[in-house]
């Protein structure tokens, strides 16, 4: 087993395991936004949403960019 290879399944199971966890403030931050959307917090609270799915975005890139390097590098 080469490096590469645990190195790709460790950030993907961690990123997925990070990403969970934070799963349910981000569902209660949406909530909050969707009720009272005109309140002080929801700009911050929109900021972080955002955030977090770009986050959810680029670790999801980066993961596909791992495995087909993967796929690359052990089928050559």
């Amino acid at each position: 087993m080469d490096f590469l290879l645990w190195f790709m399944i460790g950030f993907i199971l961690i990123g997925l395991l990070v990403f969970l966890s934070m799963k349910k403030r981000m569902d209660a931050k949406l909530a909050r936004v969707k009720a009272k959307p005109d309140s002080g917090e929801t700009a911050e609270d929109t900021k972080h949403l955002i955030w977090w799915v770009w986050s959810v975005t680029a670790w999801g890139v980066a993961s596909i960019a791992l495995v087909v390097w993967w796929f690359n590098s052990t089928s050559g």
